[in-house]
């Protein structure tokens, strides 16, 4: 009885940690990328590559050979951007503005105007050579190197309009301008194919660039001039006019102006003004000396206390009191002399009193002059206040006039200054640019590049050649290395048997120290843990489609399985396309359809199960083929002759059908215990081998594993991944060495063979040792 499905499971676990043991080549870290997979693709599609690098240095060189030589030139040019100014507590900064500059600069450098100018001072319009240059690109320049011949048009055939437009769109193409980083300096760079053109249409554009700027500013000069002049004629003419109506008003109004441009009448109005406060001024004084006076203190007037008349007249009668006092101690006042000097006491004080009233009597005077000045100054100050105001009337019209007047001289003189100012500015030639390094004639063209364009070819020729990589492996729909079929199957790989051709297949199997012997070993192997008892009791061996070596791996594993002393029967079921018979070299007239269908005689029925010269095998043919296999292996008399073969035979392998298209091997898989599916390389279609698996199972069938066929192992991708594979150890037997003679030397071999082996020997441990190192680090 078959297995149950989790038991064979569990042992696909197994069997993948085992299939790692034998270097099955399945990563640890399936999702980690592994850049030696990128090695062995390149290994892989060598070929395909190296025609693609073959092509891609071709076409880099017969591209760089089609393309026109380029020549660039560069001149900087340093652009003279205003600094900044500040009034008073305004500082303009010009930071913001100098960018702006520069660009401006730059788009004029690249203006139609400009390469106008350009085309005309080099006379460009007339030189065929830069008016039709050879094409950048062509197939024409490959005959053009070849040959020296060169490629041109005839001027005459265009007018002159045409050749002007034709050299300025030359220029215009060919330049670049960029502006130096950290700095206020322009690269302008211009490509030609002839070096001096180049450089002189570099440098031209940097001169015509500072004269135009030049020849700009003189022109704006004199406009500028011309229209200030006119304007200052129209001034003055409008001044004379203003000063001639405001005379002519003057004197209609009877208006007299100060040389301050005040009137009279406000001239006489302040005088009297201040006449008046000075009138006032005296009246209140001398008010204060008569009110002194009316109060009997004319002697302490100022006018008396500061007389000096009235003064030594005081001072004489002090004199004369003290000396008529001194004798009056002697004489008696009727005496003479004292009376003399009494009466010349009192004549004294007589003139004293005559003399202040003489100035009490002045100051009197004095005020009433002053109220009379103070009162006509107060009249004469109301007839010009009357004035004044007829005068103000008048002024209002005369102010309006004396202000345009005034507006027209202030435009007059400032016109005069602008016009002085342009007059010395039109003289000096400022420049906006000046050229800091000059172009010179470029000695090598900087286009093409030879060592670019490979690079950039071989760079094109590994992109292209990745992208057909990833394509065919896109396409490719096969299986090349056992790493895919657990990937797409989800099966463990059982065994890996190397690819072997058809002329040394029966040699390989008889082998017992062979590759492909030592591979079914392994798989020998890998089958007796498939169960928990050990290999299978039944086995059926099938494949996806014909030919993927089912019946070679059936017939080997019979050997194999009996070489461990199993009595082993092997069974064809291809009741349609048999070849066991072949393998083993009997025929095919009675076998495994003559059982199932009741037609073998019971005399025959011995020969169904014949010996083979393998020990404890025996094999039981395909038989007649039948018109319905199906129908026979699906009755019952297929599983009672399982039952009745399982007592005689340890183990019993069924070579099967193939699945797709036939019912014969889901109906086999149902009755035998173990499934193990052969599935060949670069030929069975994934898409085949994952339908006809899930075929099996959807039948009941219990697949253990996958065994992989034909499996080129010799490939250099493959050869250090699955290098196991390669058996060596195995054959160390084949490698005896002959005999030597008494020189050391093998007999019939000279010296040179010697170097030859030693050489083969040197470059077989080079290989082995860089396979291990691959191995190492897959």
């Amino acid at each position: 009885m078959p297995e149950p499905h989790g038991a064979h499971r569990g042992y696909g676990a197994n069997t993948h940690a085992y299939g790692y043991g034998y270097g099955n080549g399945v990563d640890d870290d399936d999702g980690a990328f592994n850049p030696l997979h990128l090695f062995v693709y390149a290994i892989r599609y060598r070929w395909l590559i190296a025609v693609l690098i073959a092509i891609g240095i071709v076409a880099g060189l017969m591209v760089t050979w089609m393309l026109t030589p380029q020549y660039r030139a560069t001149t900087k040019l340093e652009i003279m951007v205003p600094s900044a100014r500040v009034f008073q507590d305004l500082e303009v900064v010009s930071e913001a503005g100098d960018f702006r500059n520069y660009l401006t600069a730059a788009e004029k450098l690249k203006s139609r105007i400009l390469a106008q100018r350009v085309v005309f001072e080099l006379g460009l319009a007339d030189k065929p050579d830069f008016l039709f240059p050879n094409p950048d690109f062509a197939v024409s320049n490959l005959l053009a190197r070849a040959f020296g011949t060169d490629i041109g048009e005839d001027i005459e055939d265009y007018l002159p309009g045409e050749l002007e437009r034709i050299a300025i769109e030359n220029i215009q193409n060919n330049l670049a301008i960029d502006l130096i980083r950290n700095t206020s300096l322009l690269a302008v760079t211009y490509s030609n194919q002839n070096p001096e053109y180049a450089s002189s249409v570099a440098n031209q554009l940097a001169n015509s660039f500072i004269d135009q700027k030049v020849d700009q500013t003189s022109e704006t000069s004199d406009l500028a001039r011309q229209f200030i002049q006119e304007q200052v004629l129209q001034v003055k003419e409008r001044l004379q006019i203003s000063e001639k109506q405001l005379v002519d008003y003057a004197k209609a109004q009877g208006i007299t102006l100060t040389g301050d441009e005040r009137s009279l009448i406000a001239s006489n109005i302040d005088a009297i003004n201040t006449a008046l406060a000075e009138a006032i001024q005296e009246r209140l004084d001398y008010g204060r000396l008569v009110q002194q006076i009316e109060a009997g203190q004319s002697d302490s007037l100022p006018q008396v206390i500061d007389s000096e008349g009235i003064s030594r007249m005081r001072e004489k009668v002090a004199e004369l009191s003290a000396d008529y006092q001194q004798k009056l101690a002697t004489f008696k006042p009727q005496f003479p002399e004292m009376l003399k000097l009494s009466a010349q006491i009192k004549e004294m004080n007589r003139q004293i009193d005559n003399a202040v009233t003489s100035i009490a009597n002045s100051v009197q005077i004095r005020y009433t002059e002053a109220q009379t000045k103070e009162a006509d100054l107060r009249e004469k100050m109301v007839e010009l206040e009357a004035d004044q105001a007829a005068f103000q009337d008048k002024n209002i019209q005369y102010t309006i006039l004396k202000r345009e007047v005034d507006s027209n001289r202030s435009q007059y003189e400032t016109l005069i200054n602008k016009l002085n100012e342009v007059g010395v500015g039109s003289e000096l030639r400022n420049q906006n640019a000046a050229i800091v390094d000059a172009a010179v004639v470029p000695i090598r063209p900087y286009s093409p590049r030879l060592m670019l364009n490979l690079a950039a070819a071989l760079a094109l020729a590994l992109a292209l050649a990745a992208a057909l990589i990833y394509i065919l492996e896109l396409l490719n729909n096969t299986f090349s290395n056992p790493d895919q079929v657990e990937g797409e199957l989800k099966l463990p790989v059982l065994g890996i048997l190397p690819s072997v051709e058809e002329a040394s297949l029966a040699g390989q199997l008889a082998d017992e120290r062979s590759g492909l012997s030592e591979a079914y070993r392994s798989l020998r192997t890998a089958l007796q843990f498939t169960g928990t008892d050990g290999a299978p009791r039944t086995l059926l061996v099938t494949s996806s489609e014909p030919s993927e070596g089912k019946s070679t791996t059936a017939y080997k594993l019979a050997q194999d399985f009996a070489a461990l002393g199993a009595k082993v029967l092997i069974v064809d079921a291809d009741l349609r396309k048999p070849n066991l018979h072949r393998l083993f070299g009997i025929n095919n007239v009675l076998g495994l359809s003559n059982i199932l269908s009741n037609t073998v005689r019971k005399d025959d029925a011995r020969n169904i199960f014949r010996k083979t010269p393998a020990k404890n095998v025996m094999v039981m043919t395909a038989g007649t083929i039948p018109p319905n296999p199906a129908d026979l292996l699906s009755s019952p008399k297929m599983g009672l002759l399982i039952s009745s073969c399982l007592e005689p035979y340890d183990m019993i392998i069924f070579d099967g059908p193939p699945i797709v298209g036939l019912a014969d091997a889901p109906i086999l898989s149902r009755t035998i215990e173990t499934t193990v599916m052969v599935v060949s390389a670069n030929q069975v279609t994934r898409k085949s081998a994952r339908a006809a698996l899930k075929r099996l199972k959807s039948a009941g069938g219990v697949v253990a594993g996958a065994v992989f066929s034909k499996f080129e192992v010799n490939r250099f991708e493959y050869n250090y991944t699955y290098k196991y594979m390669s058996y060596q150890y195995h054959t160390y037997g084949n490698d005896k060495p002959l005999l030597t003679d008494e020189s050391g030397e093998q007999p019939g071999k000279g010296s040179a063979s010697t170097l030859l082996q030693s050489i083969g020997a040197n470059l077989r441990d080079i290989s082995n040792r860089a396979n291990r190192f691959l191995y190492r680090n897959q």
